[in-house]
């Protein structure tokens, strides 16, 4: 998701901070409000994000804030740094969005700012961007990923109508850490412990007996992991590539600037690696 040129502008949007709240020992939710939602509107993805827009120390922007003016006429370490997140639910009525923030202790950028940010606090995201949403058509669904993934996974599961016939799978690190999703699926939460992240959620995957039909799979999650999982989906299964949202939200070891600078060229090579087309 990082800038391409030539890309429109994106529409910079000012919220404030309604409540906050604290789901599970890792895992906080905020919801924000206000009239600079007046424009806002999110539309039938289950995998909508937002990007959200943290100025730099000791800088401040003129007003009214256009992104592309700051980009013109500040040095590009002056620019606010920006955080992506999946929005976990858009309440167009009351003009309320929820997103819900991984906490890693002090670690981080947006998170600490989840755990501390207060009601009536300001701050600014672009967006909405996405692609997914579950197939009505499909014989089945799948639905993987980890606690990156867990906001887009309940809000796809929250839009299937009841009966319809899915396989849940999200790993977090301990059952303190399961959430409530309002949906009929039994979902299979795997509880990492110890384990390397996205082991169980793989392991899980490949022992499923996959049903006969056509699925409809939504995988994300830390990239290598994913990685594993599209080499089983795409390459060993033959899934169309149109039936697959897969993509890694995270990788170990990068920060997202580091990460999203390469999230193209690691995906150009693991399709080359797997399918064997040329990486671009």
């Amino acid at each position: 998701m990082a800038e391409r040129p030539g890309r429109k502008p994106r529409r910079v949007h000012s919220a404030r901070v309604v409540r906050t709240e604290r789901l599970t020992p890792h895992m906080q939710r905020v919801v924000l409000g206000g009239e600079g939602l007046a424009a806002f509107d999110a539309g039938s993805c289950t995998d909508h994000y937002v990007k959200l827009l943290f100025p730099a120390d000791g800088v401040t922007y003129p007003e009214p804030f256009d992104m592309e003016r700051v980009r013109e006429e500040f040095p590009r370490e002056q620019w606010p740094v920006t955080r992506t997140y999946t929005v976990r639910a858009w309440d167009p009525e009351h003009r309320e969005l929820t997103l819900d923030f991984v906490i890693h202790g002090d670690e981080g950028l947006a998170g600490p700012w989840a755990t501390r940010v207060r009601p009536g606090e300001s701050v600014r995201f672009m967006g909405p961007g996405g692609a997914y949403a579950p197939d009505p058509d499909a014989d089945w669904h799948l639905l993987a990923g980890d606690e990156s993934a867990l906001p887009a996974i309940a809000a796809a599961l929250e839009a299937l109508p009841d009966g319809a016939v899915v396989h849940a799978f999200i790993e977090v690190a301990g059952p303190e850490e399961e959430q409530k999703i309002d949906s009929d699926v039994d979902v299979v939460w795997l509880h990492r412990g110890e384990r390397p992240i996205g082991e169980k959620l793989v392991e899980a995957v490949r022992a499923l007996d996959f049903p006969d039909g056509r699925v409809h799979a939504f995988v994300h999650g830390e990239a290598a992991c994913v990685k594993e999982l599209r080499r089983l989906l795409r390459v060993d299964l033959g899934i169309p590539r149109e039936d697959l949202s897969i993509s890694g939200y995270w990788r170990l070891g990068h920060n997202e600037d580091g990460w999203q600078a390469s999230k193209r060229e690691w995906n150009a090579r693991v399709e080359a690696e797997q399918e064997g087309t040329p990486a671009a």
